[in-house]
C-alpha cells in the first residue's frame, strides 16, 4: 500500500475545506469554521465551514433547480456518471484510505476496505439505474390499460455518521442519483472530508452542478432546515435512535419519505455444537472491527453453558493478539475511538459491569497509548442488569452471557428495543431455520461475523429503523410509484 501525507492529499485536491453548493466551493456566511482533529493524535487535520439553516436552504434550492433537468436524463447517462465515480475511488484507494484514517482513526487496511465497499455500492446502483422498470397490470375494464411507472422522489436530504463516513453515504448518494434524485449531504463534523469527497467525485465525474451538494455545520440547524423545507421530499439518516426519532417528528409536517438506519444492540449466540474456531475468528472480526464502533457489531455474546469457559478462553487468547496502534502504522488492527466522550462511555459500561459481578478476562482500561485508545476487552459473567446488556457500547468490549437452553438464548437476544443485526453459530440445520425465524432482527449472520455487502438489503426492525439500503430494494427508497389508468381503448 502506498503511503501519503496530509499535504499529499490536499495537493491532490481530495481534502476540501469548503462546502459545495450549486457547483461552487463556498464557506459559511459569517466565516465560522470548525477544526477537525485526528482522533489518534489530537492534531488538526483541517477546518470546515460551520453553516446553519440559511446556507442549507440555498443548497436545497440548488438541488431543486438541478432536479428539473437531472430527473429527465436517461438511465444510461446517470449510470455512466456513477460508474466514473466508482472508478475514481478504485483508482485512488490508497490516498483516499489515508484521508479516511486521518479523520476517523481506523486502521489503513480497514479504511481501504471501506473505500472499496463504497465503490462497490456506487457501481451496484449505477447498474440498477437501468433496471428501474414499470409494470402493466391486467385491467378489470375492457377499454382500459393500467400502467405503473417509477419516478424519482425529488430532493433528498442525507445525514450520515462518523463511523463509516464514506461507505454509509455511498448507500444514500448512489441510489438517489441513480433514481434521478438530487441530494444535499450533511456529513458528521468529526469526519466531514469523506462526505465532501462526494462533491469532489461528482465534479470530476462530470455530474452537473446542483445535483450533489454538501454542507457542514450545526446538526440541529442543518437537520432542521432539511426536515422543515418542503422542497426536500426524502430524508435518509444513519445515526442514533434518539436523533432518528427527532428527525422523524420534524419531517411529519411536510410528509417526507424516510429511511432510518438507527441504533443496534446485536446479539451473538454460540451454541454448543458450533465450530468454535470459526466462531472465535469471525466474531473477533465482526466485534473489534473499527474498534467496536459499528452499528452491526456484536454487543452481547450468549454462549451455551457446556462450552462457555472454553469459548471464553479461546476468545480471550485471540483478542489478546490484536495490535492496537495509530491507524496509519503498519500492522495496526485496532485504532482509537472517535473522541474522549466515546472512551468515557465505554469506561462507564465496563465499571458498571465490574460492579455487578462481571469478570474482566482481558483489558478493561484505557490503553497505554493514551489519548482515545482503549484496550480490547473481554468480560465474563455478564448479566441482564448491566448497562452493557441494555445499551449499545460502541467500543472494543465483548461481554459474555451464559445460557442453557435454546429458548433462553432467543428470548435474551430479543430482549431489546433494537433489531438491526444478530448472529449465531451452530451446525444443526433445523436449528438454523428455527432460530432465524425466532430472532427479531433485520439481518442475521449464521456462522458469519461480517455480512455487509452491496448485493444484500441493509436495515433493521423495531427501534433500529425503517427502510433498506443496498441491494435491488435500496433504490426503491428513492422512487415513487405512479399509476396511470388509460381509458378509451
Amino acid at each position: 500500500m502506498n503511503t501519503f501525507t496530509l499535504d499529499d492529499i490536499k495537493v491532490a485536491g481530495w481534502l476540501k475545506e469548503a462546502n459545495y453548493v450549486a457547483g461552487n466551493w463556498v464557506g459559511a456566511d459569517d466565516g465560522s469554521t470548525y477544526d477537525v482533529e485526528d482522533p489518534a493524535t489530537g492534531t488538526r487535520v483541517g477546518t470546515i465551514p460551520w453553516v446553519s439553516g440559511a446556507e442549507t436552504g440555498r443548497a436545497i434550492d440548488a438541488a431543486q433547480e438541478a432536479f428539473l433537468t437531472w430527473s429527465m436524463t436517461t438511465a444510461a447517462e446517470r449510470a455512466e456518471k456513477l460508474q466514473r465515480m466508482a472508478q475514481l475511488v478504485r483508482d485512488n484507494l490508497d490516498i483516499l484510505a489515508t484521508m479516511l484514517t486521518l479523520e476517523q482513526g481506523k486502521p489503513l487496511a480497514e479504511a481501504r476496505g471501506e473505500m472499496k465497499l463504497g465503490a462497490d455500492y456506487i457501481q451496484w446502483f449505477a447498474e440498477e439505474a437501468r433496471r428501474i422498470n414499470g409494470e402493466i397490470i391486467p385491467s378489470p375494464w375492457k377499454d382500459r390499460q393500467i400502467l405503473v411507472t417509477r419516478e424519482p422522489v425529488g430532493v433528498v436530504g442525507a445525514i450520515s455518521p462518523w463511523n463509516f463516513p464514506f461507505s454509509m453515504l455511498s448507500r444514500k448518494v448512489a441510489p438517489a442519483l441513480a433514481a434521478g434524485c438530487t441530494i444535499v449531504i450533511k456529513p458528521s463534523e468529526f469526519t466531514p472530508y469523506s462526505g465532501l469527497l462526494y462533491a469532489v467525485l461528482a465534479e470530476r465525474a462530470g455530474i452537473p452542478a446542483g445535483v450533489v451538494n454538501v454542507v457542514t455545520g450545526d446538526g440541529a440547524a442543518v437537520g432542521g432546515e432539511l426536515t422543515r423545507n418542503p422542497l426536500v421530499r426524502k430524508i435518509t439518516f444513519t445515526g442514533s435512535t434518539r436523533v432518528g426519532k427527532l428527525l422523524y417528528k420534524q419531517s411529519a409536517d411536510s410528509m417526507k419519505k424516510l429511511s432510518m438506519e438507527l441504533g443496534g444492540n446485536a446479539p451473538t449466540i454460540v451454541f454448543d455444537d458450533a465450530d468454535l474456531n470459526l466462531a472465535v475468528e469471525t466474531a473477533v472480526a465482526g466485534k473489534f472491527r473499527n474498534s467496536g464502533q459499528t452499528c452491526v457489531c456484536t454487543n452481547r455474546f450468549y454462549v451455551q453453558d457446556r462450552i462457555y469457559e472454553e469459548f471464553a478462553r479461546r476468545l480471550t487468547d485471540r483478542v489478546k493478539k490484536l495490535k492496537v496502534d495509530n491507524g496509519l502504522k503498519e500492522g495496526a488492527e485496532q485504532g482509537p475511538l472517535i473522541n474522549l466522550a466515546a472512551v468515557e462511555k465505554v469506561e462507564s459500561q465496563v465499571e458498571d459491569a465490574k460492579a455487578k459481578g462481571g469478570r474482566v478476562l482481558l483489558g478493561g482500561k484505557r490503553h497505554e497509548l493514551g489519548a482515545t485508545f482503549y484496550e480490547p476487552t473481554v468480560i465474563a459473567d455478564a448479566t441482564p442488569e448491566m448497562l452493557i446488556a441494555r445499551e449499545e457500547t460502541f467500543g472494543p468490549v465483548a461481554a459474555l452471557f451464559r445460557f442453557k437452553e435454546e429458548y433462553e438464548a432467543v428470548e435474551a437476544a430479543n430482549a431489546t428495543e433494537f433489531g438491526l443485526a444478530a448472529y449465531f453459530y451452530t451446525r444443526d440445520l433445523a436449528r438454523i431455520f428455527r432460530v432465524s425465524r425466532a430472532i427479531q432482527s433485520g439481518m442475521i449472520g449464521i456462522n458469519a461475523g461480517v455480512i455487509t455487502t452491496a448485493e444484500a438489503p441493509f436495515g433493521g426492525v423495531k427501534d433500529s429503523g425503517l427502510g433498506r439500503e443496498g441491494s435491488a430494494h435500496g433504490i426503491e427508497e428513492y422512487l415513487n410509484l405512479k399509476y396511470l389508468s388509460l381509458a378509451g381503448l
